[in-house]
């Protein structure tokens, strides 16, 4: 499972989803809070579905998304290069050695 990184412009703190409903297939409304206590900023935020990066391996007939441009599918590949996030096999590699 994947977490989303989502600062407060406030105070540079962690927010986190309240809630969220789905507004259309492609369209996610989340309800965000800063867990800031001395901040609490809270906003509403609209997740959206653009582009299609790669080809799903159980493709539905009704998800129709225009494939990503060269550029942009660059560009993803970059950011998740240089994320600091570990890779889940060099996790269990470190959790083997570790046992």
């Amino acid at each position: 499972m994947s977490t989303y990184k989502l600062v407060c412009p406030h105070c540079s703190g962690r927010m986190r989803i309240r809630t969220s409903e789905g507004a259309h297939i492609f369209l996610r409304i989340a309800y965000l809070q800063c867990v800031n206590e001395a901040c609490g900023w809270s906003v509403r935020a609209e997740f959206t579905m653009t582009h299609e990066m790669s080809p799903s391996g159980m493709p539905n007939p009704s998800v129709q998304l225009p494939v990503a441009p060269v550029a942009l599918r660059r560009q993803a590949m970059q950011s998740a290069a240089s994320d600091d996030q570990p890779d889940l096999l060099d996790q269990l590699d470190m959790e083997a050695v570790n046992a």
